[in-house]
């Protein structure tokens, strides 16, 4: 209840029921009554109106009409841009992990589960062409023409990568396999360390705790209104900002966390590795993910999940070290962008959320803001 935002411009849609369309009347920007319908006072209003006897939190329309907005003349449209500005910012971070996760995602198929640069050097030694070509087309996607075009240092780095592929297949548990690589499970590759039941770990004090990373808050990003855990946990419990985590029962979900210092609670593996790097267990578990979900779909229980067992049949195909440490020249820049693209779209959003109530209150004015950021 009191979850607030605004229709995007070009999309239809149908008024689902326990929701409410506002339609700002004229002169009033629906920017700025989109943040103060999101800010701190008007969010006390709704809660402190909320209606009782029912299991379903809710407000009703009379009341939420006498709910009051402020008004600050022309200053709202000011307020709005600002704030907008810094949520327009978090969007394109969001739209440009979209393209790397995308991209590192279309790498980690293609190398390690197609076997595409491999394949193409395959099918260069039958025909008869230069089998380093073959594959730097098929890592690059890039033609013969464009390979040449392409300045002499970028050329052999592709160069250099294409040659750690081998031109050769052999028979493992996998099925085929590239030469001298190994069909192995994801629990041998990395470590998938169980979280605790954290309910019987309470805080020692109000001040001094670690906030409680359940399922709820892997899929949200962050800890908001997450219970709360002793804060001296053994270091292995605790999530910090790049840790990769899996639950593995309800909503199975594999993702980089960057939601702030946690304690991992049960049905969440906290996912490490002393063999491979971070991206290679990120996207192998990722890619086995879809297998994982179907499995938790299937169980007669009234909360699905997945068994240790399912980490052991889940195979990948592992390359020799030295390839690895090629790969994550590559790779690893992705997955460190992602993370902190994540983190400043974190400070982003403090920044609009402190801003928000004193922007509105008229403890900060919107011009001393402009100032401000002028001479920043």
């Amino acid at each position: 209840m009191g979850e607030v935002c605004k229709i995007p411009e070009g999309l239809i849609c149908c008024l689902g029921q326990r929701q409410v369309l506002l339609r700002p009347k004229s002169g009033v920007n629906a920017d700025y009554l989109l943040y103060a319908l999101q800010s701190p006072a008007v969010q006390e209003q709704v809660r402190w109106n909320e209606g009782t006897g029912s299991t379903v939190s809710n407000i009703r329309i009379p009341v939420l009409e006498k709910i009051e907005i402020p008004r600050l003349g022309e200053s709202e449209k000011l307020i709005a841009t600002a704030l907008k500005s810094i949520d327009d910012k978090i969007d394109l971070n969001r739209r440009i992990n979209q393209t790397l996760e995308a991209m590192a995602q279309a790498i980690f198929k293609s190398w390690f589960v197609d076997f595409d640069p491999v394949k193409a050097k395959i099918a260069a030694l039958t025909e008869g062409r230069d089998p380093l070509r073959a594959a730097m087309r098929a890592i690059s996607g890039k033609s013969e023409v464009e390979l040449d075009a392409l300045p002499p240092e970028a050329f052999e780095q592709l160069a250099a990568t294409a040659a750690l592929f081998p031109d050769e297949m052999e028979e493992s548990e996998l099925g085929k396999v590239p030469r001298g690589w190994e069909a192995q499970s994801l629990d041998s590759v990395a470590n998938y360390l169980n979280g605790l039941a954290l309910q019987k770990f309470p805080p020692k004090s109000a001040t001094d705790f670690l906030p409680v990373i359940k399922i709820a808050q892997l899929r949200a990003g962050h800890t908001e209104g997450a219970d709360k855990a002793v804060s001296d946990l053994k270091l292995e419990y605790v999530v910090c900002d790049g840790d990769v985590l899996f639950s593995w029962s309800g909503s199975l979900e594999v993702d980089v966390w960057t939601g702030g210092r946690g304690a991992l609670n049960q049905h969440l593996f906290k996912v490490t590795s002393s063999i491979v790097p971070k991206w290679f267990y990120l996207w192998a578990t990722k890619y086995h993910l879809p297998e994982f979900r179907e499995i938790a779909a299937n169980k007669a229980t009234t909360m699905g999940h997945i068994q240790r067992k399912h980490l052991s049949d889940a195979r990948t195909a592992t390359p020799p070290t030295e390839f690895l440490t090629q790969a994550s020249k590559l790779i690893s820049p992705l997955l460190d962008e992602i993370v902190s693209l994540r983190l400043q779209s974190r400070e982003l959003a403090k920044a609009r959320d402190t801003l928000l109530p004193k922007l509105l209150s008229g403890e900060l004015s919107v011009e001393a803001l402009a100032e401000s950021a002028g001479a920043a």
